[in-house]
């Protein structure tokens, strides 16, 4: 993957967002040809972890930035969600991980849950799909008289 993501976007933390990004990642996956069920567990994923965002980075009124970068590979979509708030930690009110990462741990192909230095949380997702422009073709070079 490219370290440059193919689609950055940076929303409030407020849920009406999420349904935005999810959204914007069907038309990335249409875009792309991906099989619909699996672009079906790619918006549910997404939708998972910006709603992490919205309900557990920013505390009382506090308000926040979501942010999704996107990057694709031939067969393979990469997937960030980033928030600038307190971090993931352990808390006396929850009884463990909740359903959201299991979640997405199922559906996805990989997932990273990393803290940043300064707070926030990014979740990190890759999703292998099927690339229609690539399945069942071969390359084949042209002689040059064929080009003209």
């Amino acid at each position: 993957m490219s370290d440059v993501p193919d689609l950055e976007i940076s929303l409030p933390a407020r849920p009406e967002n999420v349904a935005i990004v999810r959204h914007v990642m069907g038309g990335v996956g249409d875009a792309l040809g991906v099989d619909p069920a699996v672009l079906a567990d790619v918006r549910l994923a997404i939708s998972e972890a910006c709603a992490n965002v919205v309900v557990h980075a920013y505390p009382g009124d506090e308000e926040g930035l979501l942010d999704v970068e996107v990057s694709t590979a031939p067969g393979c979509l990469e997937i960030s969600v980033r928030d600038q708030g307190r971090g993931m930690a352990p808390r006396a009110d929850s009884p463990g991980l909740g359903v959201g990462l299991p979640l997405i741990a199922s559906l996805a192909e990989t997932l990273e849950l990393t803290n940043g230095p300064q707070g926030g949380t990014e979740v990190r997702m890759t999703f292998a799909y099927e690339d229609p422009h690539r399945a069942g073709r071969s390359l084949r070079l042209a002689p040059p008289e064929e080009l003209a």
